[in-house]
């Protein structure tokens, strides 16, 4: 039995998570810790003091990290406001000296994808693309076992695509779920209670839901016509809506798909908040 231990973070903008990760993907000794808005680039040190600890508890063989921005050669090559000086910051660099080890730094949509691809519904699929819905919308492409990112580590940042001139808005401004948080602010009421409104066709939540899910599916018809993936994965709190969402996101798409054009299937993530922590370790998998 292969008994190699493998550390895990997942950073997000509020809180980094890590645990051990076995080669039976059994997860153990999961803990958290806040960020504190990366103030004096804590993140990274964070990261050090976690990693130096489970080093002398643990005899580990590689450490794996999921984190928001954009990745290129273990470093972060851009990252949005949420995370505020974070931009050039040289995670696998600093691990890998401190440690000796073996680090894999990878975007979190696409480790989400790595994670499906392990353990989840992405399983023996050639061709997957997945969307992540949440505060802002992100992508990424799997094809033949390889993370397709661009000449410049920018390819599927479909948050900004879609750019409306008039309203001045980009395809997540229109269609995160951030953004139906908003829209249903004045009702007092939240995503999840919208969404059972919807299912018995209660109005306004009915509407508001479908206008929701228009502006997904223009997106998404895109990645459709572009990529014609085998599997398009939907990922993001929203998509514990399950078999609702993908009959829904499916009816949308299609009025934006020429006929015969649609042939990809539609899988919501499985994995949830393990994805990532997977997605992390799964260079260390083979």
């Amino acid at each position: 039995m292969d008994d190699k231990l493998f550390l895990a973070f997942d950073i997000g903008g509020t809180t980094i998570k890590y645990g051990i990760v076995d080669k039976e993907l059994n997860v153990s000794d999961f803990g958290k810790v806040d960020t504190k808005h990366n103030k004096d680039g804590y993140i990274l040190t964070a990261l050090q003091e976690v990693t130096a600890d489970f080093q002398k508890k643990y005899k580990l063989s590689g450490i794996g990290v999921s984190t928001a921005g954009i990745v290129k050669d273990g470093s972060i090559l851009f990252a949005g406001p949420t995370i505020p000086g974070y931009q050039g910051t040289k995670i696998q660099e600093t691990l890998e000296k401190q440690t000796g080890l073996a680090v894999f730094v990878v975007n979190d949509v696409d480790a989400a994808l790595l994670g499906e691809q392990l353990a989840g519904v992405a399983q023996n699929s050639d061709t997957t693309y997945c969307v992540a819905l949440g505060t802002g919308i992100g992508g990424a492409y799997l094809k033949d076992n390889q993370l397709l990112s661009g000449t410049h580590a920018y390819a599927n940042s479909i948050g900004y695509i879609l750019y409306d001139e008039k309203t001045k808005t980009n395809y997540e401004q229109r269609a995160s779920t951030l953004t139906l948080e908003h829209n249903l602010e004045k009702y007092h009421t939240s995503v999840i209670d919208a969404f059972e409104f919807a299912k018995k066709k209660e109005e306004p939540f009915l509407q508001i839901i479908e206008d929701w899910a228009d502006e997904v599916a223009k997106g998404l018809a895109e990645v459709v016509l572009l990529y014609d993936p085998e599997i398009l994965v939907i990922g993001g709190a929203v998509s514990k809506q399950g078999q609702y969402l993908l009959d829904l996101l499916h009816r949308h798409m299609d009025s934006k798909i020429p006929d015969g054009l649609f042939k990809t299937e539609l899988r919501i993530a499985r994995l949830t908040d393990k994805a990532q922590i997977y997605g992390a370790v799964s260079r260390f998998m083979g």
